[in-house]
Protein backbone atom coordinates (compact mmCIF):
# COMPACT_ATOMS: atom_id res chain seq x y z
CA UNK A 1 0.00 0.00 0.00
CA UNK A 2 1.32 3.48 -1.11
CA UNK A 3 2.42 6.30 1.60
CA UNK A 4 -0.59 8.30 0.34
CA UNK A 5 -3.07 5.52 0.94
CA UNK A 6 -2.10 4.71 4.21
CA UNK A 7 -1.76 7.72 5.80
CA UNK A 8 -5.38 8.81 4.03
CA UNK A 9 -6.29 5.23 6.03
CA UNK A 10 -4.44 6.14 9.10
CA UNK A 11 -5.82 9.85 9.59
CA UNK A 12 -9.59 8.68 8.17
CA UNK A 13 -9.60 6.35 10.77
CA UNK A 14 -8.34 8.40 13.67
CA UNK A 15 -10.63 11.36 12.71
CA UNK A 16 -13.33 8.68 12.75
CA UNK A 17 -12.44 7.70 16.26
CA UNK A 18 -12.62 11.15 17.14
CA UNK A 19 -16.42 12.47 16.06
CA UNK A 20 -17.81 9.25 16.87
CA UNK A 21 -16.27 9.69 20.53
CA UNK A 22 -17.94 13.30 20.23
CA UNK A 23 -21.35 12.15 19.21
CA UNK A 24 -21.68 9.47 22.38
CA UNK A 25 -20.21 12.11 24.40
CA UNK A 26 -22.14 15.24 23.34
CA UNK A 27 -22.92 17.71 26.17
CA UNK A 28 -26.89 18.12 27.05
CA UNK A 29 -25.89 20.94 29.72
CA UNK A 30 -23.96 23.85 30.23
CA UNK A 31 -22.37 22.07 32.93
CA UNK A 32 -21.13 19.28 31.02
CA UNK A 33 -20.39 21.49 28.07
CA UNK A 34 -17.82 23.44 30.10
CA UNK A 35 -16.58 20.85 32.93
CA UNK A 36 -17.89 17.72 31.48
CA UNK A 37 -20.06 17.75 34.50
CA UNK A 38 -17.28 17.43 37.06
CA UNK A 39 -17.37 13.34 36.28
CA UNK A 40 -14.20 12.71 34.55
CA UNK A 41 -12.04 10.02 35.95
CA UNK A 42 -8.64 11.45 37.24
CA UNK A 43 -6.32 8.57 34.92
CA UNK A 44 -8.66 10.02 31.88
CA UNK A 45 -8.06 13.40 32.82
CA UNK A 46 -4.66 12.97 32.97
CA UNK A 47 -4.38 11.32 29.36
CA UNK A 48 -6.62 14.42 28.09
CA UNK A 49 -4.62 16.95 30.58
CA UNK A 50 -1.21 15.44 28.87
CA UNK A 51 -2.90 15.84 25.45
CA UNK A 52 -3.97 19.30 25.66
CA UNK A 53 -0.63 20.14 27.10
CA UNK A 54 1.33 18.39 24.23
CA UNK A 55 0.26 20.67 21.75
CA UNK A 56 1.56 20.52 17.59
CA UNK A 57 4.78 22.75 19.52
CA UNK A 58 5.51 19.64 21.64
CA UNK A 59 5.12 17.16 18.94
CA UNK A 60 6.39 19.13 15.58
CA UNK A 61 8.32 22.05 17.00
CA UNK A 62 9.91 21.33 20.02
CA UNK A 63 12.50 18.68 18.53
CA UNK A 64 13.24 20.55 15.59
CA UNK A 65 14.24 23.41 17.44
CA UNK A 66 16.57 21.18 19.64
CA UNK A 67 17.99 19.56 16.69
CA UNK A 68 19.19 23.08 14.75
CA UNK A 69 19.75 24.99 18.08
CA UNK A 70 21.31 22.17 20.33
CA UNK A 71 21.84 22.90 24.28
CA UNK A 72 19.74 26.25 23.71
CA UNK A 73 16.64 24.26 23.11
CA UNK A 74 16.28 23.06 26.23
CA UNK A 75 14.67 25.92 27.00
CA UNK A 76 11.44 24.48 26.16
CA UNK A 77 12.11 21.55 28.21
CA UNK A 78 12.93 22.77 31.09
CA UNK A 79 10.22 25.90 31.16
CA UNK A 80 7.75 23.15 29.83
CA UNK A 81 8.22 20.54 31.89
CA UNK A 82 8.93 22.72 35.30
CA UNK A 83 5.87 25.37 34.64
CA UNK A 84 3.88 22.42 34.33
CA UNK A 85 4.69 21.05 38.00
CA UNK A 86 4.45 24.72 39.55
CA UNK A 87 0.73 24.13 37.96
CA UNK A 88 0.21 20.81 39.88
CA UNK A 89 1.61 21.77 42.65
CA UNK A 90 0.52 25.74 43.49
CA UNK A 91 -2.93 26.50 41.68
CA UNK A 92 -4.50 23.15 40.28
CA UNK A 93 -5.76 22.03 43.43
CA UNK A 94 -7.34 25.51 44.91
CA UNK A 95 -8.69 26.47 41.79
CA UNK A 96 -10.98 23.21 41.79
CA UNK A 97 -11.91 24.07 45.23
CA UNK A 98 -12.99 27.20 43.92
CA UNK A 99 -15.20 25.24 41.74
CA UNK A 100 -15.66 27.29 38.79
CA UNK A 101 -16.08 27.10 35.52
CA UNK A 102 -13.72 29.55 34.06
CA UNK A 103 -10.45 31.17 34.95
CA UNK A 104 -12.14 35.00 34.29
CA UNK A 105 -14.81 33.06 36.70
CA UNK A 106 -12.29 33.12 39.53
CA UNK A 107 -10.85 36.18 38.79
CA UNK A 108 -14.77 38.11 38.96
CA UNK A 109 -15.54 36.30 42.12
CA UNK A 110 -11.87 36.45 43.68
CA UNK A 111 -11.50 39.93 42.92
CA UNK A 112 -15.38 40.62 43.42
CA UNK A 113 -15.20 42.88 39.94
CA UNK A 114 -16.64 42.62 36.85
CA UNK A 115 -14.05 44.64 35.85
CA UNK A 116 -11.51 42.32 36.54
CA UNK A 117 -13.55 39.59 35.06
CA UNK A 118 -13.78 41.34 31.60
CA UNK A 119 -10.22 42.15 31.68
CA UNK A 120 -9.58 38.40 32.45
CA UNK A 121 -11.63 38.00 29.28
CA UNK A 122 -9.71 39.66 27.26
CA UNK A 123 -6.34 38.14 28.38
CA UNK A 124 -8.00 34.43 27.81
CA UNK A 125 -8.90 35.57 24.02
CA UNK A 126 -5.46 36.97 23.67
CA UNK A 127 -4.02 34.20 25.05
CA UNK A 128 -5.64 31.61 23.34
CA UNK A 129 -5.59 33.38 19.56
CA UNK A 130 -2.40 33.23 20.03
CA UNK A 131 -1.98 29.55 20.87
CA UNK A 132 -4.37 28.92 18.49
CA UNK A 133 -2.51 30.29 15.45
CA UNK A 134 0.28 27.82 16.06
CA UNK A 135 -1.92 24.18 16.13
CA UNK A 136 -3.27 25.45 13.21
CA UNK A 137 -0.20 25.92 11.50
CA UNK A 138 0.92 22.23 12.56
CA UNK A 139 -2.55 21.01 10.94
CA UNK A 140 -2.06 22.63 7.43
CA UNK A 141 1.56 21.58 7.65
CA UNK A 142 0.84 17.83 7.97
CA UNK A 143 -2.10 18.36 5.37
CA UNK A 144 0.07 19.52 2.49
CA UNK A 145 2.68 17.05 3.22
CA UNK A 146 1.09 13.97 3.56
CA UNK A 147 -2.06 13.77 2.07
CA UNK A 148 -0.61 16.64 -0.55
CA UNK A 149 -3.33 18.61 -1.01
CA UNK A 150 -3.07 23.20 -0.54
CA UNK A 151 -2.43 24.03 3.54
CA UNK A 152 -5.62 25.77 3.02
CA UNK A 153 -7.29 23.06 2.25
CA UNK A 154 -5.64 21.21 4.97
CA UNK A 155 -6.51 23.67 8.14
CA UNK A 156 -10.57 23.67 6.51
CA UNK A 157 -10.65 20.20 7.33
CA UNK A 158 -8.80 20.20 10.61
CA UNK A 159 -11.73 23.52 11.09
CA UNK A 160 -14.27 20.90 9.70
CA UNK A 161 -13.23 18.36 12.71
CA UNK A 162 -12.77 20.09 15.70
CA UNK A 163 -15.88 21.94 14.97
CA UNK A 164 -17.83 19.35 15.33
CA UNK A 165 -16.58 17.54 17.99
CA UNK A 166 -15.97 20.99 19.76
CA UNK A 167 -19.43 22.36 19.19
CA UNK A 168 -21.09 19.54 19.46
CA UNK A 169 -19.63 17.78 22.52
CA UNK A 170 -18.68 20.78 24.66
CA UNK A 171 -15.99 19.75 27.25
CA UNK A 172 -17.33 16.00 27.98
CA UNK A 173 -16.45 15.29 24.33
CA UNK A 174 -13.63 17.09 24.13
CA UNK A 175 -12.32 15.29 27.14
CA UNK A 176 -12.70 11.99 25.80
CA UNK A 177 -11.75 12.78 22.17
CA UNK A 178 -8.82 14.25 23.67
CA UNK A 179 -8.09 10.65 25.79
CA UNK A 180 -7.87 9.25 22.28
CA UNK A 181 -6.10 11.37 21.15
CA UNK A 182 -3.58 11.22 23.54
CA UNK A 183 -3.11 7.18 22.64
CA UNK A 184 -2.53 8.54 19.39
CA UNK A 185 -0.18 10.90 19.70
CA UNK A 186 2.04 8.79 22.26
CA UNK A 187 2.28 5.84 20.17
CA UNK A 188 3.01 7.92 16.81
CA UNK A 189 5.61 9.64 18.77
CA UNK A 190 7.77 6.72 20.61
CA UNK A 191 7.36 4.22 17.96
CA UNK A 192 9.85 6.23 15.09
CA UNK A 193 11.73 6.94 18.14
CA UNK A 194 12.33 3.85 19.00
CA UNK A 195 13.22 2.32 15.25
CA UNK A 196 15.95 5.01 14.79
CA UNK A 197 17.36 4.68 18.11
CA UNK A 198 18.12 0.62 17.51
CA UNK A 199 19.06 1.69 13.70
CA UNK A 200 21.82 4.08 15.11
CA UNK A 201 22.93 2.97 18.60
CA UNK A 202 21.25 -0.47 19.12
CA UNK A 203 19.28 0.49 22.12
CA UNK A 204 15.36 0.25 22.33
CA UNK A 205 15.11 3.24 24.68
CA UNK A 206 15.33 6.26 22.95
CA UNK A 207 16.14 8.63 25.59
CA UNK A 208 19.01 6.02 26.77
CA UNK A 209 20.30 5.58 23.35
CA UNK A 210 21.09 9.65 23.49
CA UNK A 211 24.15 8.88 25.65
CA UNK A 212 25.07 5.01 23.90
CA UNK A 213 27.82 4.43 21.83
CA UNK A 214 26.82 4.75 17.94
CA UNK A 215 25.85 1.26 16.47
CA UNK A 216 28.72 0.80 13.81
CA UNK A 217 31.88 -0.47 16.04
CA UNK A 218 33.17 2.76 16.04
CA UNK A 219 32.83 3.20 19.99
CA UNK A 220 32.15 6.46 19.36
CA UNK A 221 29.13 8.47 21.80
CA UNK A 222 26.57 9.62 19.38
CA UNK A 223 26.85 12.90 20.92
CA UNK A 224 30.34 13.50 20.12
CA UNK A 225 29.58 12.51 16.41
CA UNK A 226 27.00 15.11 16.38
CA UNK A 227 29.33 17.66 17.53
CA UNK A 228 31.95 16.38 15.08
CA UNK A 229 29.31 16.50 12.08
CA UNK A 230 28.25 20.16 13.09
CA UNK A 231 31.62 21.54 13.85
CA UNK A 232 32.95 20.02 10.67
CA UNK A 233 30.52 21.97 8.21
CA UNK A 234 30.86 24.97 9.96
CA UNK A 235 27.68 25.16 12.56
CA UNK A 236 27.95 25.49 15.84
CA UNK A 237 27.95 22.05 18.51
CA UNK A 238 25.21 20.20 19.29
CA UNK A 239 26.07 20.55 22.80
CA UNK A 240 26.81 24.11 23.05
CA UNK A 241 25.31 26.96 24.13
CA UNK A 242 25.50 30.47 22.43
CA UNK A 243 22.01 32.23 23.84
CA UNK A 244 23.16 34.65 26.74
CA UNK A 245 22.15 33.28 29.78
CA UNK A 246 19.76 36.19 30.69
CA UNK A 247 17.41 35.49 27.83
CA UNK A 248 17.88 32.14 28.97
CA UNK A 249 16.72 32.69 32.37
CA UNK A 250 13.93 34.92 31.14
CA UNK A 251 12.37 33.02 28.52
CA UNK A 252 12.30 29.67 30.34
CA UNK A 253 10.87 31.51 33.23
CA UNK A 254 8.70 32.81 31.09
CA UNK A 255 7.87 29.41 29.62
CA UNK A 256 7.28 28.09 33.59
CA UNK A 257 5.16 30.63 34.64
CA UNK A 258 3.08 31.12 31.65
CA UNK A 259 2.37 27.33 31.26
CA UNK A 260 0.59 27.38 35.39
CA UNK A 261 -1.61 30.73 33.64
CA UNK A 262 -2.69 28.69 30.47
CA UNK A 263 -6.39 29.13 31.09
CA UNK A 264 -6.80 25.94 28.90
CA UNK A 265 -5.20 23.59 31.13
CA UNK A 266 -6.03 25.01 34.06
CA UNK A 267 -9.81 24.16 33.21
CA UNK A 268 -8.87 20.92 33.01
CA UNK A 269 -8.76 20.59 36.53
CA UNK A 270 -12.42 21.65 36.95
CA UNK A 271 -13.58 18.24 35.31
CA UNK A 272 -12.90 15.76 38.05
CA UNK A 273 -15.45 14.70 41.18
CA UNK A 274 -12.77 16.49 44.09
CA UNK A 275 -9.95 18.04 45.03
CA UNK A 276 -8.21 15.02 45.76
CA UNK A 277 -8.55 14.21 42.22
CA UNK A 278 -7.43 17.31 40.80
CA UNK A 279 -3.96 16.26 42.44
CA UNK A 280 -4.08 12.91 41.02
CA UNK A 281 -4.73 13.76 37.57
CA UNK A 282 -2.00 16.01 37.61
CA UNK A 283 0.46 13.04 38.59
CA UNK A 284 -1.22 11.09 35.84
CA UNK A 285 -0.79 13.83 33.54
CA UNK A 286 3.08 14.62 34.55
CA UNK A 287 3.65 11.11 33.69
CA UNK A 288 1.94 10.93 30.59
CA UNK A 289 3.64 13.97 29.44
CA UNK A 290 6.96 12.73 30.54
CA UNK A 291 7.01 10.03 27.50
CA UNK A 292 7.03 12.85 25.07
CA UNK A 293 9.30 15.26 26.45
CA UNK A 294 12.18 12.68 27.87
CA UNK A 295 12.31 11.39 24.02
CA UNK A 296 12.07 14.82 22.36
CA UNK A 297 15.79 15.37 22.70
CA UNK A 298 17.22 12.13 21.58
CA UNK A 299 14.44 12.48 18.32
CA UNK A 300 16.45 15.66 17.69
CA UNK A 301 20.07 14.52 18.11
CA UNK A 302 18.75 11.59 15.79
CA UNK A 303 16.96 13.40 13.22
CA UNK A 304 20.35 15.99 12.99
CA UNK A 305 22.87 13.12 12.39
CA UNK A 306 20.30 11.67 9.46
CA UNK A 307 19.91 15.20 8.05
CA UNK A 308 23.52 15.56 8.02
CA UNK A 309 24.04 12.10 6.69
CA UNK A 310 21.56 11.68 3.88
CA UNK A 311 21.67 15.69 2.64
CA UNK A 312 25.35 17.24 2.30
CA UNK A 313 26.88 16.62 -1.14
CA UNK A 314 23.75 15.05 -2.06
CA UNK A 315 23.39 14.87 -5.59
CA UNK A 316 20.33 17.24 -6.38
CA UNK A 317 19.22 14.85 -9.61
CA UNK A 318 19.39 11.69 -7.48
CA UNK A 319 17.00 13.19 -4.69
CA UNK A 320 14.79 10.78 -2.79
CA UNK A 321 11.33 10.94 -3.06
CA UNK A 322 10.67 12.62 0.19
CA UNK A 323 12.85 15.76 -0.53
CA UNK A 324 10.86 16.84 -3.20
CA UNK A 325 7.65 16.44 -1.86
CA UNK A 326 8.74 18.77 1.05
CA UNK A 327 10.28 21.03 -1.96
CA UNK A 328 6.91 21.01 -3.03
CA UNK A 329 5.33 22.33 0.29
CA UNK A 330 7.54 24.74 0.32
CA UNK A 331 9.04 23.67 3.68
CA UNK A 332 12.99 22.71 2.25
CA UNK A 333 14.24 24.59 -0.61
CA UNK A 334 17.83 24.66 -2.49
CA UNK A 335 19.84 27.25 -3.87
CA UNK A 336 22.53 26.12 -6.44
CA UNK A 337 24.79 28.91 -5.39
CA UNK A 338 27.72 27.01 -7.43
CA UNK A 339 26.03 25.37 -9.69
CA UNK A 340 27.46 22.10 -9.09
CA UNK A 341 24.16 20.09 -8.67
CA UNK A 342 25.04 19.06 -5.51
CA UNK A 343 23.25 20.17 -2.28
CA UNK A 344 25.79 22.29 -0.06
CA UNK A 345 24.60 21.95 4.03
CA UNK A 346 26.65 24.47 5.89
CA UNK A 347 26.58 26.73 8.35
CA UNK A 348 24.88 30.16 8.16
CA UNK A 349 21.49 30.95 5.96
CA UNK A 350 20.95 29.80 2.92
CA UNK A 351 18.43 32.19 2.10
CA UNK A 352 17.80 35.99 2.84
CA UNK A 353 15.07 36.33 4.21
CA UNK A 354 14.86 32.59 5.95
CA UNK A 355 11.86 32.18 4.14
CA UNK A 356 11.76 30.14 0.59
CA UNK A 357 9.66 32.74 -1.94
CA UNK A 358 9.15 30.67 -5.06
CA UNK A 359 9.17 32.16 -8.56
CA UNK A 360 7.86 30.60 -11.75
CA UNK A 361 10.82 28.52 -13.55
CA UNK A 362 13.27 26.07 -13.14
CA UNK A 363 17.03 26.33 -11.69
CA UNK A 364 20.18 25.49 -13.39
CA UNK A 365 19.94 22.22 -12.09
CA UNK A 366 16.41 21.14 -12.16
CA UNK A 367 15.42 22.85 -8.61
CA UNK A 368 12.64 25.05 -8.78
CA UNK A 369 13.42 28.92 -9.04
CA UNK A 370 13.37 30.96 -5.79
CA UNK A 371 13.06 34.66 -5.63
CA UNK A 372 15.30 35.03 -2.41
CA UNK A 373 18.23 36.19 -3.19
CA UNK A 374 21.65 34.17 -1.53
CA UNK A 375 23.43 35.32 1.59
CA UNK A 376 27.26 35.16 1.45
CA UNK A 377 28.23 31.77 3.02
CA UNK A 378 28.43 28.77 1.26
CA UNK A 379 25.32 27.42 2.62
CA UNK A 380 22.15 26.31 -0.01
CA UNK A 381 19.91 24.39 2.05
CA UNK A 382 16.68 25.55 3.92
CA UNK A 383 14.70 23.47 6.04
CA UNK A 384 11.95 24.55 8.04
CA UNK A 385 12.19 23.49 11.17
CA UNK A 386 8.70 22.42 12.12
CA UNK A 387 9.30 19.58 9.74
CA UNK A 388 11.91 17.10 11.60
CA UNK A 389 9.88 15.14 13.27
CA UNK A 390 7.37 14.52 10.27
CA UNK A 391 10.34 14.26 7.72
CA UNK A 392 12.79 11.99 9.76
CA UNK A 393 10.68 8.41 9.26
CA UNK A 394 11.15 8.85 5.90
CA UNK A 395 15.07 10.08 6.07
CA UNK A 396 15.15 7.32 8.30
CA UNK A 397 13.86 5.18 5.58
CA UNK A 398 10.89 3.85 8.30
CA UNK A 399 8.15 1.70 6.86
CA UNK A 400 5.27 3.35 5.33
CA UNK A 401 2.98 2.41 8.18
CA UNK A 402 5.18 4.65 10.52
CA UNK A 403 5.41 7.08 8.97
CA UNK A 404 1.37 7.50 8.50
CA UNK A 405 1.13 6.80 11.96
CA UNK A 406 3.30 10.01 12.44
CA UNK A 407 0.86 11.93 10.21
CA UNK A 408 -2.29 10.58 12.51
CA UNK A 409 -0.04 11.48 15.44
CA UNK A 410 0.83 15.44 14.15
CA UNK A 411 -2.71 15.89 13.94
CA UNK A 412 -3.82 14.61 17.23
CA UNK A 413 -2.12 16.87 18.82
CA UNK A 414 -2.34 20.08 17.00
CA UNK A 415 -6.54 19.41 17.04
CA UNK A 416 -6.20 18.20 20.65
CA UNK A 417 -4.51 21.50 21.69
CA UNK A 418 -7.17 23.61 19.43
CA UNK A 419 -9.86 22.15 20.77
CA UNK A 420 -9.07 23.18 24.05
CA UNK A 421 -8.70 26.76 22.97
CA UNK A 422 -11.52 26.91 21.01
CA UNK A 423 -13.53 26.04 24.05
CA UNK A 424 -11.75 28.37 26.76
CA UNK A 425 -12.70 31.01 24.37
CA UNK A 426 -16.36 29.67 23.68
CA UNK A 427 -16.66 29.86 27.57
CA UNK A 428 -15.24 33.06 28.23
CA UNK A 429 -17.83 34.63 25.89
CA UNK A 430 -21.27 32.73 26.87
CA UNK A 431 -20.43 32.16 30.39
CA UNK A 432 -18.35 35.50 31.89
CA UNK A 433 -19.51 37.62 29.12
CA UNK A 434 -22.98 36.44 28.58
CA UNK A 435 -24.23 34.87 31.42
CA UNK A 436 -22.11 36.73 34.15
CA UNK A 437 -22.05 40.18 32.50
CA UNK A 438 -24.56 41.37 29.61
CA UNK A 439 -27.48 38.76 29.89
CA UNK A 440 -27.36 37.57 33.54
CA UNK A 441 -31.40 36.33 32.84
CA UNK A 442 -30.29 34.10 30.10
CA UNK A 443 -31.44 30.64 30.36
CA UNK A 444 -29.44 27.46 30.43
CA UNK A 445 -30.21 26.14 27.06
CA UNK A 446 -29.75 29.86 25.22
CA UNK A 447 -26.24 29.89 27.72
CA UNK A 448 -25.29 26.78 25.63
CA UNK A 449 -26.44 28.19 22.62
CA UNK A 450 -24.48 31.45 23.04
CA UNK A 451 -21.24 29.02 23.74
CA UNK A 452 -21.19 26.98 20.59
CA UNK A 453 -21.61 29.84 18.55
CA UNK A 454 -18.94 31.31 20.10
CA UNK A 455 -17.19 28.22 19.51
CA UNK A 456 -18.20 28.39 15.86
CA UNK A 457 -16.83 31.84 15.41
CA UNK A 458 -13.29 30.99 17.59
CA UNK A 459 -12.86 28.44 14.62
CA UNK A 460 -12.65 30.77 11.71
CA UNK A 461 -10.86 32.91 13.43
CA UNK A 462 -8.43 29.99 14.00
CA UNK A 463 -9.03 28.72 10.56
CA UNK A 464 -7.81 32.37 9.56
CA UNK A 465 -4.46 32.00 11.61
CA UNK A 466 -3.44 28.67 10.27
CA UNK A 467 -4.23 30.20 6.46
CA UNK A 468 -2.15 33.02 7.16
CA UNK A 469 0.56 31.55 10.10
CA UNK A 470 2.55 34.45 12.13
CA UNK A 471 5.62 32.26 12.80
CA UNK A 472 7.18 28.87 13.69
CA UNK A 473 4.77 26.56 15.92
CA UNK A 474 7.04 26.80 18.86
CA UNK A 475 7.44 30.29 18.21
CA UNK A 476 4.23 31.26 18.65
CA UNK A 477 3.23 29.28 21.02
CA UNK A 478 6.23 30.70 23.33
CA UNK A 479 4.65 34.00 22.70
CA UNK A 480 1.26 32.89 24.11
CA UNK A 481 3.02 32.02 27.14
CA UNK A 482 4.77 35.07 27.65
CA UNK A 483 1.12 37.00 27.23
CA UNK A 484 -0.43 34.00 30.10
CA UNK A 485 3.24 34.75 32.43
CA UNK A 486 2.60 38.37 32.16
CA UNK A 487 -0.85 38.49 32.73
CA UNK A 488 -2.62 35.75 34.47
CA UNK A 489 0.38 33.89 36.55
CA UNK A 490 0.64 36.95 39.10
CA UNK A 491 -3.43 37.71 39.41
CA UNK A 492 -4.02 33.85 40.18
CA UNK A 493 -0.90 33.20 42.20
CA UNK A 494 -1.75 35.78 44.62
CA UNK A 495 -5.39 35.55 44.36
CA UNK A 496 -4.98 32.10 46.27
CA UNK A 497 -1.84 32.99 48.64
CA UNK A 498 -2.68 36.51 49.41
CA UNK A 499 -5.91 38.07 51.26
CA UNK A 500 -4.87 41.37 51.09
CA UNK A 501 -4.78 41.41 46.90
CA UNK A 502 -7.66 43.34 46.36
CA UNK A 503 -9.15 44.26 42.77
CA UNK A 504 -7.58 47.41 41.79
CA UNK A 505 -4.12 45.62 42.20
CA UNK A 506 -5.94 42.48 40.05
CA UNK A 507 -7.00 44.46 37.68
CA UNK A 508 -4.18 47.48 37.22
CA UNK A 509 -1.23 44.21 37.31
CA UNK A 510 -3.06 41.99 34.45
CA UNK A 511 -3.09 45.50 32.47
CA UNK A 512 0.14 46.18 33.05
CA UNK A 513 1.75 43.16 32.05
CA UNK A 514 -0.62 42.42 29.03
CA UNK A 515 0.10 45.56 27.46
CA UNK A 516 3.64 45.72 27.79
CA UNK A 517 4.15 42.00 26.69
CA UNK A 518 2.32 42.20 24.11
CA UNK A 519 3.75 45.65 22.57
CA UNK A 520 6.88 44.12 22.90
CA UNK A 521 6.39 41.24 21.02
CA UNK A 522 4.46 43.11 18.30
CA UNK A 523 6.92 45.83 17.80
CA UNK A 524 9.99 43.37 17.64
CA UNK A 525 8.12 40.92 15.43
CA UNK A 526 5.57 43.00 13.09
CA UNK A 527 6.36 46.41 13.72
CA UNK A 528 10.53 46.74 13.10
CA UNK A 529 11.80 42.75 12.48
CA UNK A 530 14.83 44.33 11.40
CA UNK A 531 15.49 45.16 14.50
CA UNK A 532 15.10 41.88 16.17
CA UNK A 533 18.38 41.29 17.89
CA UNK A 534 20.29 41.31 20.86
CA UNK A 535 21.53 44.59 20.50
CA UNK A 536 17.94 45.88 20.28
CA UNK A 537 16.41 44.13 22.50
CA UNK A 538 15.66 45.47 26.72
CA UNK A 539 18.36 44.31 29.00
CA UNK A 540 19.26 41.32 26.06
CA UNK A 541 15.65 39.40 26.35
CA UNK A 542 14.25 38.58 23.55
CA UNK A 543 10.64 39.13 22.51
CA UNK A 544 10.21 34.90 24.05
CA UNK A 545 11.45 35.76 27.07
CA UNK A 546 10.11 39.04 28.07
CA UNK A 547 6.80 37.58 29.71
CA UNK A 548 9.07 36.95 32.59
CA UNK A 549 9.69 40.93 32.80
CA UNK A 550 5.91 41.95 31.95
CA UNK A 551 5.29 39.11 35.23
CA UNK A 552 7.67 40.97 37.87
CA UNK A 553 6.11 44.42 36.63
CA UNK A 554 2.75 43.02 37.32
CA UNK A 555 3.99 41.52 40.56
CA UNK A 556 5.28 44.90 41.47
CA UNK A 557 1.97 47.07 40.45
CA UNK A 558 0.04 44.99 42.13
CA UNK A 559 2.09 45.40 45.72
CA UNK A 560 2.01 48.80 45.12
CA UNK A 561 -1.65 49.64 44.42
CA UNK A 562 -2.64 46.88 47.11
CA UNK A 563 -0.49 49.11 49.61
CA UNK A 564 -2.42 52.54 48.80
CA UNK A 565 -5.86 50.84 48.22
CA UNK A 566 -9.21 49.25 50.54
CA UNK A 567 -8.35 45.85 51.69
CA UNK A 568 -10.88 43.14 50.67
CA UNK A 569 -14.04 42.72 52.02
CA UNK A 570 -14.12 40.19 55.12
CA UNK A 571 -16.07 37.95 53.02
CA UNK A 572 -13.31 37.69 50.32
CA UNK A 573 -10.40 37.26 52.85
CA UNK A 574 -12.51 34.32 54.11
CA UNK A 575 -12.98 32.55 50.94
CA UNK A 576 -9.48 32.42 50.27
CA UNK A 577 -8.63 31.15 53.81
CA UNK A 578 -11.16 28.22 53.03
CA UNK A 579 -9.53 27.84 49.46
CA UNK A 580 -6.27 27.15 50.84
CA UNK A 581 -7.62 24.45 53.75
CA UNK A 582 -6.23 21.58 52.91
CA UNK A 583 -9.52 19.87 53.58
CA UNK A 584 -11.24 17.45 50.57
CA UNK A 585 -14.76 17.90 50.33
CA UNK A 586 -16.49 15.41 48.50
CA UNK A 587 -18.83 17.23 46.54
CA UNK A 588 -16.89 19.96 45.58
Amino acid sequence: MSLQVMTYVFVGLSFGLYIGIAVWSRSKSTSDFYIAGSHVHPIANGAATAADWMSAASFLSMAGIIAFEGADGARYLMGWTGGYVLLALLLAPYLRKFAKFTVPDFVGDRYYSQTARLVAVVCVIFISFTYVAGQMRGVGIVFSRFLEVEIETGVLVGMAIVFFYAVLGGMKGITYTQVAQYCVLIFAYLVPAIFISIQLTGNPFPMLGLGSTMSDGSGIYLLDRLDGLTTELGMAAFTAGNKSTIDMFFITAALMAGTAGLPHVIVRFFTVPKVRDARISAGYALVFIALLYTTAPAVAAFARINIINSVNEMVYADAPDWFGKWERSGLIAWLDKNADGKVQYRGGNALNPVKPVYAEGVGSSGERSLENQPTNNGNELYIDRDIIVLAHPEIAMLPNWVIALVAAGGLAAALSTAAGLLLVISTAVSHDLMKKTFMPDISERQELLFARLSAAAAVTVAGFFGIYPIGLVAEVVAFAFGLAAASFFPVILLGIFSRRMNKEAAITGMLVGLVFTFSYIVFFKFISPELNNAEHWLLGISPEGIGTLGMLMNFAISAIVCRFTPAPPPDVQKMVENIRIPRQQASI
